[in-house]
């Protein structure tokens, strides 16, 4: 589990394919004495295991299903990458509760500066936009940020100079694709209340019989 709130921009060492599979080289400048074997990073905002460690530098390994819903099998060696720790019972949750699986892929489709602040706009799935609410939380590339506005087919969010400046956001293009999740409590939500959908019978009293409200 993590919030949101990038702690450092590694830089990609390498990515080699292996099969259907791969193997993630960072180079962090997170404490490594105090990461363990086995322990969870966010790597973008796609939860990965740490299979090995070397001073300033992680190993994952990077799943098949990693590789197929995220944009892990298109890093190159150089690039910027967020990284977060997983967090830790009793830390402040100063972003919101990100799980690292990544819902799809979205496109920046438009970026404007806006006294030193930058709106950017993004376009991504229909199915997934319905999961993004105005005002609500949204994780790109592991960053936890608020939702400014949102269409059938995309959102937009406002991202201020400390956050531009200590992410990868500085370095998106027009057309360049994040990593996306979106609030795990909407997910949920519709999950549990299909139940009563098909029958018509998703009222306030349902929800409050049911425990939801």
């Amino acid at each position: 589990m993590f919030t949101g709130l990038i702690e450092d921009t590694g830089r990609v060492v390498s990515f080699r394919i292996a099969g259907e599979a791969g193997i993630l080289e960072i180079e962090t400048a997170l404490p490594t004495d105090d990461i363990a074997i086995g322990d969870s990073i966010a790597v973008n905002g796609a939860c990965l295991t740490v299979t090995f460690k070397k001073r300033q530098t992680l190993v994952f390994d990077v799943s098949p299903e990693s590789i197929s819903r995220t944009l892990t099998g298109g890093l190159v060696s150089g690039c910027r990458i967020n990284l977060e720790r997983a967090l830790r019972i009793g830390d402040r949750i100063g972003g919101h509760i990100v799980t690292g699986h990544i819902d799809c892929t979205a496109k920046l489709s438009r970026h404007e500066n806006r006294s030193g602040n930058y709106q950017l706009y993004f376009t991504l799935p229909e199915a997934n936009a319905r999961y993004i609410v105005e005002k609500g939380s949204v994780t790109i590339d592991g960053i936890s940020l608020t939702v400014n506005s949102v269409s059938n087919t995309g959102f937009s969010v406002n991202i201020i100079p400390h956050t531009y400046t200590s992410t990868t956001l500085s370095g998106l293009h027009i057309g360049d694709q994040v990593n996306i999740e979106t609030d795990i409590i909407g997910k949920y939500v519709e999950r549990l209340t299909a139940p009563w959908k098909p029958a018509g019978t998703l009222t306030i009293k349902t929800l409050a019989e049911n425990g939801f409200i």
